[in-house]
């Protein structure tokens, strides 16, 4: 895991819709879950935690949002996903959580 940092809302959530800044965090996992399973696994967690994916805003405020950010060198583009996450080389604090992690698996 990587550590904890806090961050300013991303995405129209950002100035439109009022919200504390995120917690952010990484994990490295290995798992046989392929990618679209583990995504409903996710989202299940995320339901249990009281996210409710339709009743809440995009990029509005929510209890947990898990993202799977790559999967290896897995590529995947479906509607319901894509891997590595579209927004991975937008996202600073993504870049020095991989590179924690990196730095902590070697």
């Amino acid at each position: 895991m990587s550590r904890v940092e806090e961050t300013a809302p991303l995405g129209g959530g950002g100035g439109r819709v009022a919200q504390p800044p995120y917690f952010n965090q990484m994990v490295l996992l290995e798992t046989g879950l392929e990618p679209a399973e583990l995504l409903a696994h996710c989202q299940a967690i995320e339901l249990e935690r009281g996210r409710d994916r339709k009743a809440h805003e995009r990029w509005g405020p929510r209890t947990l949002d898990l993202d799977i950010v790559r999967y290896g060198t897995k590529t995947v583009k479906t509607p319901e996903l894509t891997i590595p996450h579209p927004e991975l080389p937008n996202r600073d604090f993504w870049q020095r959580e991989i590179a924690e992690l990196e730095g902590l698996h070697d």
